[in-house]
């Protein structure tokens, strides 16, 4: 009798393993699916440059408009989605993302296409507070760091397909743009009723009952761990900004690489393998991952520079799968370390920390070196780049060493 006590006990448990792996990939198919819309343009820009007569300054303009909107947003979306719930929250960046579908697909000029950019950074903003907090929510006490690695999957995941996709699409058919957002127009759909299904969380009274809002924050205990966490993150999703923004420009005006299909591949590569090594490191300790992120980086860099200045296009696509790497462990360890370490009622706001940190420079270098491109030419533009997140990412190196104890 209780040899068959304890099997049934041991099926009722293996059914509630697969019951929970399922419920937290499906709440990581809202980041998947918003992810999926913030770079399926990347394969368009240079078509769109050629129509609309823009330069590299303004191509990263376009670019950090969506990083302007996804900031914004992290500045409230953490601490609205912490305080009334998830869906109140997740449901207008869902919105924002159809409406910005729509103004891609129409887009004849420069300003449909910067409206569309920041949009879809409101829809981004809102997901990686509130979208990623969800995912860690259905996860559970004992499933913290298994729905952190999922919620970091879908993000990259995400990133990646939508390029694929679009440079799939954009090589084949003579009008890609309104079936490459048409399709995504349905994916979003499919994300709603993703949220929609979602558990009814319980509401912290004492943080609606505080009655304002402020700059996002952390408790002064989880301080250091969102300082590691934006160390390696935030070099690592700038050289990503860089590749995804300029990178198609670099391939055909240096490089003489003109397909739309190579450009969305090279970022699509770039996510994958993002995402791959995720998994291939789940098991490491925190430190490692940060570490063994900080130095992909550094080769990214160094990649990026022989590529430009040697003309070597497979070296630029090397160097995106070095800033993937990179960006996938800055992501994995910062997302992990929240997970373990900050209190549930401020998770969404820790998130939306650590990537306001991350995504500054982000935006502002990329911009920066897009209009110094323009000055000075490709080579010295992406060498100046390159060297100052090479120092970025030797001195988290240095942070992570130094403050982060071995596990």
């Amino acid at each position: 009798m209780s040899t068959h006590i304890q099997e049934a006990r041991q099926s009722k448990s293996a059914e509630n393993r697969a019951s929970h792996f399922w419920i937290i990939w499906r709440a990581a198919w809202m980041v998947t699916a918003v992810f999926i819309l913030s770079n399926s343009a990347t394969p368009l820009y240079v078509q769109w440059q050629r129509e609309f007569g823009f330069s590299n300054g303004t191509l990263t303009l376009v670019f950090a408009a969506y990083i302007a909107g996804l900031l914004a947003t992290l500045l409230i979306a953490g601490q609205l989605s912490d305080r009334f719930g998830r869906k109140p929250v997740l449901f207008p960046g869902l919105t924002a993302a159809i409406l910005a579908c729509f103004l891609f697909a129409t887009a004849s000029s420069v300003a449909a296409l910067l409206i569309a950019r920041f949009l879809t950074g409101i829809a981004v903003g809102v997901i990686v507070s509130a979208g990623m907090a969800s995912v860690v929510d259905v996860g559970g006490h004992h499933r913290k760091q298994q729905a952190s690695l999922a919620a970091s999957v879908a993000m990259v995941l995400g990133a990646g397909l939508g390029p694929l996709l679009a440079g799939v699409l954009a090589q084949t058919l003579s009008r890609p743009v309104v079936p490459i957002f048409a399709i995504e127009f349905v994916i979003l759909v499919s994300a709603f009723f993703v949220a929609g299904n979602l558990p009814k969380r319980d509401i912290n009274l004492n943080l609606q009952k505080s009655g304002y809002l402020h700059m996002p924050s952390v408790p002064r205990a989880n301080r250091l761990h969102l300082l590691l966490g934006i160390s390696v993150f935030a070099p690592g999703i700038t050289t990503t900004s860089f590749i995804l923004s300029l990178g198609p420009s670099l391939l055909s005006k240096l490089l003489n690489v003109t397909s739309p299909l190579i450009a969305g591949g090279t970022a699509c590569v770039m996510f994958l393998i993002a995402t791959g090594i995720q998994f291939a490191v789940k098991k490491l300790p925190i430190r490692t991952i940060f570490m063994i992120g900080s130095l992909a980086t550094i080769l990214s860099m160094l990649c990026t520079v022989a590529a430009v200045n040697a003309s070597v296009a497979i070296l630029l696509v090397l160097a995106a799968v070095f800033a993937g790497a990179g960006q996938g462990l800055g992501q994995l360890g910062g997302l992990t370390l929240i997970s373990l370490q900050v209190p549930a009622n401020r998770r969404a706001e820790a998130n939306a920390v650590l990537n306001i940190g991350a995504y500054i420079p982000a935006a502002i270098l990329p911009v920066c070196t897009g209009y110094l491109i323009d000055l000075t030419g490709l080579a010295i533009g992406a060498t100046a780049f390159a060297t100052i997140l090479t120092v970025a990412a030797m001195v988290a190196v240095f942070f992570v060493r130094t403050r982060l104890p071995r596990e």
